[in-house]
């Protein structure tokens, strides 16, 4: 079974679109699946348009009283789907903004199948294609990439920071059994960094996949902070260079 985790606040106006992609491709592949929206304490509506799938689609809807933050809705999404995933079950996180495409897990869920632990959507593999992203945050986000490849490498991966992976169920389980609640620590968007991060100890397999990336479908306002993002992300990076918690 495939378990797919999305962390969503305030994305009524994007996560109908992601949605309705996910019938289609569901319907297409004959898959096996369950879509878990984590909606973070959304003022916009983003449950009521969640629900409105249930007829199409395995949908939960866990519903946060207040906006928690990325790391807290990413932590209730994996915690419940490692709940109800079996071991060779295979657990998807992508954004709910509908910059990231459906289309493209029936591949990664393939390589999961393969043997690989981890699948990376990635921005810098050969023919990925990113839509409606600034030149600076494009530049900014290889500048981290670099950082990240010479400072703390990790085979097969050279996309730390995008959100759309797929994990073998079992390794995520393991991780949480080693870590507890510390295994996401971070807060704000660095915690998708130090997820893959924290997998290191257990010299998982991973390889990516070229992703394209489509902000311009987004029409949501953009929640990350490049600053602040940049700012721990860096101090993230120096911390596990040392081994510091």
């Amino acid at each position: 079974m495939i378990l797919v985790v999305l962390p969503a606040y305030n994305e009524a106006s994007c996560i109908g679109a992601l949605l309705e992609s996910y019938c289609e491709v569901l319907n297409e592949e004959n898959r096996k699946c369950r879509v878990i929206v984590v909606d973070d304490g959304s003022s916009d509506g983003t449950g009521e348009v969640v629900l409105g799938f249930r007829d199409r689609l395995p949908i939960e809807l866990i519903t946060h009283p207040g906006n928690r933050g990325l790391a807290e809705a990413l932590r209730t999404g994996l915690h419940r789907a490692l709940e109800v995933a079996g071991d060779r079950d295979v657990v998807v996180t992508m954004d709910a903004d509908n910059s990231h495409l459906p289309g493209l897990l029936p591949r990664m869920v393939a390589l999961i199948r393969e043997g690989h632990d981890v699948v990376i959507a990635s921005r810098y593999r050969k023919g990925a294609v990113i839509k409606g992203v600034s030149g600076f945050r494009q530049i900014l986000s290889l500048g981290a990439g670099f950082l990240f490849r010479c400072i703390l490498p990790l085979k097969g991966a050279s996309d730390y920071t995008c959100g759309y992976r797929a994990y073998r169920a079992s390794i995520l389980r393991r991780a949480f059994a080693d870590y507890g609640e510390a295994y996401i620590s971070e807060k704000g968007f660095s915690c998708m960094v130090d997820l893959l991060l924290k997998l290191r100890k257990y010299d998982p397999i991973i390889t990516e996949v070229p992703i394209i990336l489509r902000y311009d479908q987004k029409t949501s306002d953009s929640k990350m902070n490049v600053a602040k993002t940049v700012r721990q992300t860096l101090l993230l990076l120096v911390r596990r260079r040392l081994g510091l918690p």
